[in-house]
């Protein structure tokens, strides 16, 4: 097998590969011997035709297509190895010359790493987030917890209230005739959760049980179902039961049951602990990611199309495998969404886009920083792989070949880069904590 590579615009190239003749023989030859016992030649006993009677028969072509498929992995794998360019999409094959006799060529068409302009990298300017706990805060969380703790009561002697459950029965109709998907028996609803349409909710507040109500809505433009957008309803509604939530009285019984403290006050100190480490954490991951992206912006580098679409795949990939151990197919998700594959694509791409730009400057910087990941470094992060997994550190050593090793060492490499910049970065004025929080969840 041998190959040459032509470089073309916007960091592609064309890798054409050849296989001698001799091979490609070989490989004609092994289709054959695979697909003889699906063959049928009058005079002969199924799979023991001749392959040149089965090539006079269905031409000579016959095995080319499955020899070739034998082939194209295989001397495609070895061209990417011996390539000094980074290859860094998926190849599109396309076959140039395909018969008996004569070497078998075809080409590749693939993305190549771009190169990397860094901009300023050191010294980048973020404004410094608060990680200061406010009393308001430990109450909304010891708030929380109460909720999280109220047990549910049945109330007879008043009626429904904001807040409350109530089991119900409904029947809605549009023009006096009953819709499908409109009805429901023994349904458990919490008023001023919003999760019926329009005022349905406020309509039942100040209703006592057993009372039969009417209530009026109209449904919103952008309804799902298209007989229903805009039109409005009446619902029949009877209320048989009202259930509210009993808080915890706030004193030190609470404390002792929802936690390992004795006292109100042990507690409360111990929830402005937890909130102000976990503000500490969100405003570091908030720091890193705004000095990763002030480094990138700085950067300049062109991405060829191929590389987002392999990234794009990835990630597709990546969030297939997800939701298939939360129990769902991707067809299934896919069917559920109301979205299709392409669609999806096509809201990863941006991701896709920042993801491949935030490795490359990483990448990048691990170079001009001469960033290395030593091995005692490497044998750490084996070890903390070896923790998570519950595996001896020898077992998950045997399972890293030397490809492996290659990408995690990359990686702690890139991290240690993150590292690097983030330590060199200046922090401006405070941001607030809510502030902090906003990008945390972006």
């Amino acid at each position: 097998m041998s190959f040459t590579i032509e470089k073309l615009e916007k960091n592609m190239a064309k890798l054409t590969i050849e296989v001698p003749a001799e091979e490609f023989e070989k490989a004609i030859e092994k289709a054959y011997q695979k697909n003889k016992n699906k063959i049928q030649i009058q005079g002969f006993r199924k799979g023991k035709a001749p392959r040149k009677m089965i090539e006079q028969m269905y031409g000579k072509e016959v095995f080319y297509e499955d020899a070739a498929n034998e082939i194209i992995p295989e001397a495609y794998g070895k061209a990417y190895d011996e390539c000094e360019e980074e290859i860094v999409s998926s190849p599109v094959i396309d076959v140039t010359q395909l018969e008996a006799g004569k070497p078998f060529i075809f080409t590749a068409e693939v993305a190549l790493k771009p190169a990397v302009k860094l901009g300023k990298y050191k010294g980048v300017s973020v404004e410094k987030i608060s990680v200061e706990v406010t009393e308001e805060e430990i109450n909304e969380a010891i708030e929380r917890e109460r909720k999280n703790s109220a047990r549910t009561i049945t109330v007879e002697d008043r009626p429904a209230k904001d807040g409350d459950t109530v089991v119900i029965d409904f029947e809605g109709f549009v023009d006096g005739v009953a819709f499908d998907g409109g009805k429901g028996d023994n349904y458990s609803l919490t008023l001023g959760s919003h999760s019926f349409i329009d005022t349905f909710e406020d309509q039942l507040v100040g209703k006592s049980i057993g009372e039969e109500v009417e209530v009026n809505v109209t449904f919103p433009e952008d309804y799902h179902a298209e007989e229903l957008k805009g039109k409005p309803a009446l619902f029949k509604v009877t209320i048989h039961e009202i259930k509210e939530n009993q808080l915890p009285e706030l004193d030190d019984e609470f404390a002792s049951e929802v936690s390992a403290y004795d006292t109100l006050a042990e507690y409360k100190e111990s929830v402005k602990k937890n909130l102000t480490e976990k503000k500490e954490a969100d405003a570091k991951n908030a720091k890193e990611a705004a000095v990763v992206e002030a480094v990138v912006a700085a950067a300049e580098m062109e991405i060829p199309d191929a590389m987002i679409l392999t990234t794009q795949r990835q990630m597709m990939e990546e969030f297939s495998q997800r939701i298939t151990m939360q129990g769902l197919t991707m067809e299934q998700y896919l069917q559920f969404t109301g979205q299709t594959a392409n669609s999806m694509m096509e809201q990863v791409k941006p991701q896709a886009e920042e993801r491949i730009k935030s490795r490359l400057v990483l990448e990048a910087i691990a170079e001009a920083e001469k960033i290395e990941v030593s091995d005692a470094e490497y044998e750490e992060e084996l070890g903390k792989i070896a923790s998570a997994y519950q595996m001896e550190l020898e077992q998950v050593k045997e399972l890293m070949d030397e490809e492996r090793e290659k990408e995690m060492k990359k990686d702690l490499a890139i991290q240690k880069a993150v590292d690097f910049i983030v330590s060199e970065a200046k922090e401006k004025k405070e941001k607030k904590a809510k502030e902090a929080k906003e990008v945390k969840e972006d």
